[in-house]
C-alpha cells in the first residue's frame, strides 16, 4: 500500500463506527502521510485492546495538532476524534462522545457524505446521554437531506418514537406523513406507534382508519371497543355503532354491558330502528329484563326512529305495564299528534279513569 493512499485508514474508521467500508473516492478523502496512518492504526490497535484511555488522551492530543493545517490534516483531526468517540462511548460517555462527533464533523465540512453518517451517529450518542432535544435535532437534520429508501424509512420511525416519548405529537404527525407518503407497509409494532401518535395529534379520522383497517373476525374485544371509542372521539356516532354491532354479530363482544353500549350508539349514531330491534331481540329472548325502563327504550327508540305503528304498540305496551296515568297521556297525545285520533280517545279515557286531570283537557279537544 502506498504510504499515502487513504483507503485503509478510512477502512478502519468507517469500520469503527459500523457503516463498513467503501472506497475512497465515495467520500472525497484527501490522502494522508504514512506516519498519520501509522499512528492511526496503532490507536485503532490500543481501542481494540480495549486500552481506552490511551485513545482518549493521545487522540484528543493528535486531533488538536492537526485541527488548524490544511485539508489532509483536517481529515486526520476528524478521524482521529471519531477514535476518541468510539473510546467514549465504550465507557459510556455518551455526551463527551457526542461533543468528539461534532467537532470531527466541523473538520470534513457539513457536505462530507461521512460528516453526514457521523450526524446520524452524533443522534444516537445524544439519545443515550439522556440529551434526547439534541438527539431529535441531529437526527431531523439528517433526515433533510437523506435519500429515500430503508435506512431513512428506518431512521424516520425512530425520530417518530423520540418525538412521541418527549409527548411532541405534532411533530411526530408530520415526520409519520412523511413515513406514509412513501407507501411502505409497517409492521404491528410501528402501526400500534402510528395510532398512538394519530390519537394523541388529534388525527382521528386517520387513527380510526388505522384501526379499522387492522380488525378482522380475530381481533379481540379491547379492538373493537378501542375502534368504536376512537369513531365517537372522531364525532362518527354511526361509525362507532357500526364498528360495535359488527364486533357483537362476530360475538367479539358479549358482555351485558356491551349490550346496552350497543343500544345507545345506535341511538346516538342515528340508526334507533336497530335499537329497538336489539331491545325487541332482548326481550324476546330473556336477555332483557321485562321492565319500566326496557319497555321504555323500546318504545323511544321506535319512536325515534319514526316507526308510527310500532312505537304506538311499544307505548302502549309500556302503559298495559306500569299501569301510569302519566304514560297513557303520553301515549294519547303521541297518537293525536301522528293522527290517529281514536286511539289517542282510548288512551285518554284510559289517563282519565287513573284521575289524570290533563288528560281530560285532551280528551275535551278530540
Amino acid at each position: 500500500m502506498s504510504s499515502r493512499c487513504p483507503v485503509r485508514l478510512l477502512c478502519i474508521a468507517l469500520y469503527l463506527v459500523l457503516f463498513g467500508a467503501p472506497s475512497a473516492s465515495a467520500w472525497g478523502a484527501p490522502s494522508l502521510a504514512g506516519g498519520v496512518i501509522r499512528d492511526l492504526e496503532a490507536v485503532e490497535r490500543s481501542l481494540e485492546q480495549d486500552k481506552l484511555e490511551r485513545v482518549v488522551s493521545h487522540g484528543r492530543r493528535q486531533a488538536d495538532r492537526f485541527a488548524s493545517g490544511n485539508a489532509a490534516d483536517r481529515y486526520a483531526s476528524a478521524l482521529y476524534r471519531q477514535l476518541v468517540a468510539s473510546a467514549l462511548t465504550r465507557q459510556e460517555r455518551y455526551a463527551e462522545a457526542a461533543g468528539q462527533l461534532a467537532r470531527a464533523r466541523q473538520g470534513l465540512g457539513p457536505k462530507s457524505e461521512l460528516s453526514r453518517r457521523w450526524l446520524r451517529e452524533q443522534a444516537r450518542l445524544h439519545r443515550a446521554a439522556g440529551e434526547h432535544d439534541r438527539a431529535i435535532a441531529r437526527l431531523s437534520v439528517w433526515l433533510e437531506t437523506a435519500p429515500a429508501g430503508a435506512e431513512c424509512r428506518d431512521a424516520r420511525w425512530r425520530l417518530i418514537g423520540w418525538l412521541a416519548r418527549e409527548t411532541r405529537w405534532q411533530d411526530a404527525a408530520a415526520q409519520l406523513d412523511s413515513v406514509a407518503a412513501e407507501g411502505a407497509p409497517a409492521d404491528d409494532r410501528r402501526r400500534r406507534l402510528a395510532l398512538a401518535v394519530n390519537l394523541n395529534a388529534g388525527r382521528m379520522d386517520k387513527a380510526l382508519g388505522e384501526l379499522a383497517a387492522g380488525l378482522d373476525e380475530t381481533s379481540p374485544a379491547a379492538d373493537w371497543r378501542r375502534a368504536a371509542g376512537v369513531a365517537q372521539r372522531a364525532g362518527q356516532p354511526g361509525v362507532a355503532a357500526g364498528l360495535w354491532d359488527t364486533g357483537w354479530r362476530l360475538g367479539r363482544l358479549e358482555r351485558p354491558d356491551d349490550y346496552w353500549q350497543l343500544v345507545d350508539l345506535h341511538m346516538a349514531g342515528g340508526t334507533p330502528a336497530r335499537a329497538a330491534e336489539l331491545l325487541e331481540e332482548g326481550l324476546a329472548e330473556g336477555r332483557v329484563v321485562r321492565s319500566g325502563l326496557a319497555l321504555e327504550q323500546r318504545a323511544a327508540a321506535w319512536q325515534q326512529a319514526g316507526d308510527v305503528p310500532r312505537a304506538l304498540a311499544a307505548r302502549e305496551a309500556l302503559a298495559r305495564y306500569t299501569q301510569s296515568a302519566d304514560q297513557w297521556r303520553t301515549l294519547g297525545q303521541l297518537a293525536y299528534a301522528w293522527g290517529k285520533d281514536a286511539r289517542a280517545k282510548t288512551a285518554f279515557e284510559r289517563a282519565v279513569a287513573l284521575g289524570d286531570e290533563q288528560a281530560e283537557q285532551w280528551l275535551a279537544a278530540l
